[in-house]
């Protein structure tokens, strides 16, 4: 079997012992650009002639182009201006079997896990960077007739260095079962109240799910109100008002509870958290637990937090933009939302307890997934000053 969605978290489409005739090994780079069979290290007398190149501002680069049937088994890169803004106005753009269209279109830095564009090291099933000083993704990609990368400059500033491999399997035969991978990036910087962020907007087609890294700056004019109440929600194959899959929390989705600190796990993990910024990025990759959808899908997260009801009512108090949802005072659960007017929590009947409420945030997510087309019908990637906004 070829390799496509059965074991895309595998780097081995044949148990390591095995020997497979239908694939050779492929490796681009600026030293062997297009990885041909002896086509490297051709400068410089094959004395490390062509490592690394730049990037002016506003131009772009293809780190490979190639015709033919493959699947991408890792991409490495590196670059000396690993500064926020560089990591958000770096885009890579993937293109399969001569699309016009990118199937993938991100900044750097979030593509490979990294949010907040901090400098981590860190390691998970899909991404790692040793040191904090690189980029890697194990994501395995099928194409059937030819694949395109490219990294576009979208800053005012040149980049002085780049270094990149990118390691391939090229097939001789095409599995029908394999799916086509995508990418999908979005910010809101101040979400709408009472209305989910889409991690995923509505596509249609069939695939799989691979997950999201989400990066939230929590409003300060909630105070200190925890903000990670909300639930993901995964829309399948016809669902309308209501999902077929949905949550209990925002830390509890990415395999945590009562309340979310730093960790890193193989699936999902919160690479950051820091209460003095109010930055949180954290990730969810459902290998495991496959996310199968036949005919659509939508993937979102409400923007939902908490805190004691004398806390939530001196806000209320101070005109901030939230509303109620629900009280908890264990073991009851006291629904209190309505679309048409707001719960007043000063009502004496009510207990004291735990107050869920909407909230406004700024929140981004990375969204990975799987279809069996090349193409898909998103929106194209925001511009560089609402990616690098705060």
């Amino acid at each position: 079997m070829a390799c496509g969605i059965h074991d895309h978290n595998s780097n081995q489409s044949h148990p390591i012992y095995q020997y497979d005739e239908h694939s050779a090994t492929r490796w681009f780079s600026f030293e062997n650009p297009t990885g041909q069979p002896g086509a490297g290290a051709k400068e410089n007398n094959g004395a490390k002639g062509h490592p690394c190149d730049d990037i002016p501002a506003h131009t772009s680069v293809d780190l490979m182009n190639y015709k033919g049937t493959g699947i991408i088994r890792r991409i490495w890169l590196t670059i000396n201006d690993r500064s926020a803004y560089m990591l958000r106005g770096l885009v890579i753009n993937m293109y399969w079997d001569g699309a016009e269209k990118p199937a993938v279109s991100a900044p750097i830095g979030d593509f490979f896990g990294q949010g907040f564009e901090r400098r981590l090291a860190f390691e998970n099933e899909l991404f790692s960077s040793g040191e904090g000083r690189s980029f890697v993704s194990f994501i395995s990609m099928p194409f059937k007739v030819g694949a395109r990368i490219e990294i576009i400059n979208d800053t005012d500033k040149d980049l002085d260095m780049i270094f990149y491999d990118i390691d391939m399997q090229a097939m001789d035969r095409w599995d029908p079962d394999n799916l086509y991978f995508h990418g999908y990036w979005h910010r809101d910087t101040a979400t709408i109240l009472a209305h989910d962020f889409e991690i995923l907007p509505k596509i249609r087609g069939r695939g799989r799910y691979l997950g999201t890294n989400i990066s939230v700056i929590d409003n300060p004019i909630y105070e200190d109100a925890w903000w990670g109440e909300g639930e993901v929600k995964m829309y399948l194959d016809g669902d309308i008002s209501d999902p077929t899959i949905v949550g209990t929390g925002t830390e509890d989705y990415i395999s945590t509870a009562w309340g979310q600190g730093v960790f890193q796990n193989k699936y999902s993990g919160c690479l950051v958290g820091d209460d003095s910024l109010r930055h949180w990025a954290f990730y969810r990759y459902h290998i495991p637990d496959p996310v199968f959808f036949h005919q659509d899908i939508k993937v979102d997260i409400q923007q939902i937090g908490g805190n004691s009801k004398e806390k939530v009512q001196s806000l209320l108090n101070k005109k901030l933009p939230l509303i109620p949802i629900t009280l908890h005072h264990a073991p009851a659960f006291i629904h209190l939302y309505h679309a048409d007017s707001i719960a007043d929590l000063t009502d004496t009947a009510l207990p004291e307890g735990w107050v869920n409420f909407y909230r406004i945030d700024d929140v981004a997510a990375m969204a990975y997934f799987y279809l069996n087309q090349s193409t898909n019908e998103l929106p194209p990637l925001q511009p560089l000053a609402i990616r690098t906004k705060n």
